[in-house]
């Protein structure tokens, strides 16, 4: 599953995109003229000193949500399918608390897991109403939301929830909680495409949606259903390929998505199918690497697509095609030049480089 947050064009100036700031992924987003324009229109309309931003009725958004009492203390991200241990009574994710014989809390012998349906319900509302209400100016701190006379208005669905959801899902599956990341995927999806249904040719929306099913797909492959995946990653690649190909994430997102079809198309014996998709990642990549010759990762990604498509080829039985493909990819490396500091793309460089020349080899 990617770390991009496909809401981190949304933040606010200044502000750090809430699942950026917690992966292990750095790669910056690129802005465009366009993006900046809408940005510049958020924060003028965020301005009214009627109306305090957006908030989740808990007092969290998704840059100061911590683990508390609606939190799995395995997978970090809110509880899913709530279920208590007997005797000890702690709780935790079902999926998360299946994988232990003792309480990963107080080491308590689990005698027994109980569905804790009030807290689940506890749960569920708090995702419900995160980051849909908006209070007046006049309303102050906590204390005076509270107070009777306070308006309380409920808006549309807010990107802080968007961001808010993929946060969770991205840390329940790093946790291997499969099934909560879904879950909150499929909130997010869902939320996107009510949005849609009023804004159908808004890009910024249509490119979340695409990452938000390529991510849905993740989700599926990791739990063995195939077909779903590829669902959702065709999908995905609808989306994302109906857009203008400017932003080099979503040009990633797209081939990503590509590759993950044509992957499991290969295991399932397509290998035409596979060949098709691989080779259809293989031109998107080609067309970034033109428009941005000077970005390194651009150009490994080409050497790899490369690569699947001349490995389908040798199986397909046209050894010569195969042959033209990985010298097509050996040149593309060879020629590449890093700067010291790039010593992470330096060792994907030489990764993708060994496996080409053991192919060739192999003739």
């Amino acid at each position: 599953m990617s770390s991009l947050c496909p809401f981190a064009k949304l933040a606010s100036a200044g502000a750090t995109c809430p699942v950026k700031s917690s992966s292990d992924n750095k790669t910056t987003i690129n802005h465009t003229d366009d993006d900046d324009d809408d940005n510049e229109k958020t924060g003028n309309a965020n301005t009214d000193p009627r109306v305090v931003p957006p908030k989740c009725p808990f007092g969290y958004d998704s840059n100061t949500f911590k683990l508390g009492p609606l939190s799995c203390m395995v997978c970090h991200a809110l509880l899913h399918q709530s279920s208590k241990c007997t005797p000890c009574s702690h709780k935790f994710c079902k999926a998360c608390i299946l994988r232990f014989k003792d309480c990963p809390l107080c080491g308590a012998d689990i005698q027994g897991i109980e569905p804790d349906d009030e807290l689940q319900g506890l749960v569920d509302r708090f995702i419900d109403g995160h980051a849909r209400i908006k209070r007046s100016h006049a309303a102050g701190d906590g204390e005076a939301a509270s107070d009777n006379k306070t308006k309380v208005i409920y808006e549309d669905v807010s990107m802080e929830r968007g961001a808010f959801l993929v946060q969770q899902a991205m840390r329940a599956f790093r946790a291997q909680n499969i099934e909560s990341a879904k879950s909150r995927l499929s909130m997010c999806a869902q939320d996107i495409r009510e949005e849609l249904k009023s804004k159908q040719d808004n890009q910024e929306l249509c490119s979340q949606l695409g990452a938000v099913l390529g991510m849905l797909g993740d989700c599926c492959r990791t739990l063995g259903d195939a077909p779903s995946a590829i669902t959702y990653y065709e999908e995905s690649a609808e989306f994302l390929s109906k857009l203008p190909k400017k932003d080099l994430e979503l040009v990633h997102t797209l081939s990503v998505s590509l590759n993950k079809i044509g992957d499991l198309r290969y295991y399932d014996g397509d290998l035409h199918s596979a060949r098709s998709y691989y080779a259809r990642s293989l031109d998107v990549r080609r067309s970034a690497a033109k428009e941005h010759s000077a970005v390194a990762s651009q150009v490994i990604d080409v050497a790899t697509s490369l690569a699947k498509v001349a490995d389908v080829d040798r199986n397909l039985g046209n050894e010569s095609m195969a042959v033209e493909g990985f010298e097509e990819a050996i040149k593309c490396l060879e020629n590449l030049k890093l700067e010291s500091g790039e010593a992470s793309l330096e060792q994907r460089r030489l990764s993708v480089l060994d496996f080409l020349q053991k192919q060739l080899d192999d003739k």
